[in-house]
C-alpha cells in the first residue's frame, strides 16, 4: 500500500504503526507534519517525511473564540499546499490517515477527492462530563463554554469528509455527538508489552542535584571524575512513582503533592520519583509564566522533605520502563480526559496502579481487581491508600499480575497493529465492512 500519514507532530500516534508497516515490507509510507515539529522528532527508519510551514497567528481583530479556528484554517491551507505539490509530482496515495484536531484534515478531500481517508478521533470538547469544570480550583465560565463549542468547529467540518474513523478508547469515542459516535470504531494504538514488562532484578540509580528536589537518572561518569552520591532503588523499596508529560493539574500534580507530606511523615524511608516536564499541555496558564510545580512547592514549603522527592524531568523510554519496574506504587491521577499511555505502560510493567476514579481510568482499571481507585479530590483517601500499600507492598502481588494480564489481553501492541493494518488495507481496497 501507498500510505499517507498527516499529523502536526508526526509521527505522533502513528509511530508504532509506521514502524510496523515498514517492517512488513511492500508499503510506501509518507508522513507530513509541521516542519519545526518534525525536525525534533525521531522519524521511523525508511519513512519519507515532508514538512509544511507553521501557520501564522490570527490578526488582532479576530474574535477570541475564533483564534484557534483561524489558526487551524491556516494550518489546513499549508497542508493543502504541501499535498498539491506532491500531487503535481504524480504522487497518489492508496489511503490517507489524518489527525483532524488541529485543522490538517480540512482540505485533504479537496486535493485527493477519490482517496479513502481515515480520521483519528482523539477528543471532542464538551462543557459537561469531561475535563471542563471538573476541578473546582479551575472553574469554568460561560464565556469559556461558548469558546469551547466553537473550538469543535474544525473537527465538525473535517470529519464528514472521511470514510472511516477511530478512537483509541470507548470513553474518548463517547465524547463525540451521537451521529458521529456510531460511525467511530474503537481501536487502541497498542502497548508494547514485550518491552514494558516486569523485571525483579531492575535497579534505578538516582543522582540528587544541587537544587533541592531536583535529581537525574545516573549515567556513567568520565573516568577519573569523582562519583556523585547515588541513590539506588530496586523492586521492594518504598518507591512512589508519578509520570506525566507535564506536571500540571490535568494530571493531578496538585492532588499528589499535597498528599506527600503526610505519607513522608508515616514512612521516613519512602522516596517519590516524578517524571515529566515543567510546561503545560492542557491546564490554564499561570501568571508570570509560573510553573505548576513551582506553585505547589511554594504552597507546601517547609512541609515536604525534598531530599526524598526526585523531580527527574523528561526521561527516555528505557528509563521510563525502569521507573515502573522499581515502583512500589504508581500514582496516576487525571481529569476526565485522554487516558495516558503511561498508565497502561505502568500496568504492563506490573505496577500497582493507584489511580483516580475518573471515567477514562475506569475503562481499564477495576478497583480491587487490577488496581486501586481513589477520589481525585479526597486527599485523605489517597494518603490512606498509599499508607496501606507502603505498609506491605507484597500483599498486592495479585493486583500487579492482573494489571499486566489486562494490558496483554486488551492492548497488546501486535494485535492492535494488526487490526489497524487490516482497517487501512480494507479502506484502500474499498472493502470496509459496515460493522467492525
Amino acid at each position: 500500500m501507498k500510505i499517507l500519514f498527516i499529523h502536526q507532530n508526526f509521527p505522533g500516534q502513528y509511530l508504532r504503526l509506521a514502524l510496523y508497516l515498514q517492517d512488513q515490507g511492500g508499503h510506501e509510507i509518507l508522513g507530513i507534519g509541521e516542519t519545526g515539529n518534525i525536525r525534533n522528532r525521531s522519524i521511523p527508519r525508511g519513512v519519507c517525511v515532508r514538512g509544511y510551514a507553521a501557520p501564522g497567528d490570527s490578526g488582532p481583530g479576530v474574535h477570541h473564540y475564533l483564534r484557534d479556528t483561524e489558526r487551524a484554517v491556516r494550518r489546513g491551507q499549508n497542508v493543502a499546499r504541501a499535498l498539491l505539490s506532491l500531487r503535481e509530482k504524480g504522487y497518489l496515495p492508496d489511503v490517507i490517515s489524518v489527525h483532524p484536531g488541529w485543522g490538517e484534515g480540512l482540505f485533504v478531500r479537496d486535493v485527493f477527492p477519490r482517496v479513502p481517508i481515515l480520521m483519528y478521533c482523539e477528543f471532542f470538547f464538551t462543557a459537561e462530563g469531561g475535563d471542563v469544570g471538573f476541578d473546582p480550583e479551575f472553574p469554568s465560565t460561560l464565556d469559556g463554554r461558548f469558546s469551547l463549542r466553537i473550538r469543535n468547529a474544525v473537527q465538525l467540518i473535517s470529519l464528514p469528509t472521511a470514510d472511516a474513523f477511530i478512537s483509541p478508547t470507548a470513553w474518548q469515542r463517547s465524547r463525540y455527538p451521537p451521529l458521529l459516535r456510531r460511525e467511530i470504531r474503537e481501536l487502541h494504538d497498542g502497548i508494547d508489552t514485550e518491552f514494558m514488562r516486569p523485571d525483579p532484578e531492575a535497579a534505578l540509580a538516582i543522582v540528587p542535584l544541587s537544587t533541592p528536589g531536583e535529581s537525574r537518572i545516573a549515567r556513567g561518569a568520565p573516568e577519573g571524575s569523582p562519583s556523585p552520591p547515588v541513590l539506588v532503588l530496586r523492586p521492594g523499596d518504598r518507591t512512589i512513582t508519578y509520570v506525566a508529560r507535564n506536571l500540571e493539574p490535568y494530571r493531578g500534580i496538585h492532588s499528589f503533592l499535597r498528599a506527600l507530606p503526610e505519607v513522608q511523615r508515616r514512612y521516613p524511608d519512602c522516596h517519590a520519583l516524578l517524571a515529566g516536564a515543567d510546561g503545560i499541555s492542557y491546564s490554564p496558564l499561570l501568571p508570570g509564566a509560573q510553573t505548576y510545580k513551582a506553585k505547589y512547592l511554594a504552597e507546601l514549603e517547609g512541609r515536604l522533605d525534598l531530599s526524598r522527592i526526585h523531580f527527574l524531568g523528561r526521561v527516555s523510554y528505557a528509563d521510563l520502563r525502569r521507573i515502573f519496574q522499581v515502583s512500589a506504587v504508581h500514582v496516576y491521577l487525571t481529569y476526565p480526559f485522554v487516558l495516558s499511555w503511561s498508565a497502561l505502560e505502568a500496568m504492563a510493567c506490573g505496577c500497582l496502579l493507584l489511580a483516580s476514579r475518573t471515567a477514562p481510568v475506569e475503562e481499564a482499571v477495576t478497583h480491587g481487581e487490577n488496581g486501586i481507585l481513589v477520589d481525585f479530590f479526597r486527599r485523605e483517601e489517597l494518603v490512606q491508600a498509599l499508607d496501606t500499600v507502603l505498609r506491605d507492598p507484597r500483599a498486592f502481588a495479585h493486583l500487579r499480575a492482573e494489571a499486566r494480564r489486562t494490558i496483554v489481553s486488551r492492548y497488546r501492541l501486535a494485535a492492535c497493529l494488526e487490526r489497524q493494518t487490516t482497517l487501512l488495507r480494507d479502506l484502500a481496497a474499498g472493502s470496509l465492512a459496515e460493522k467492525y
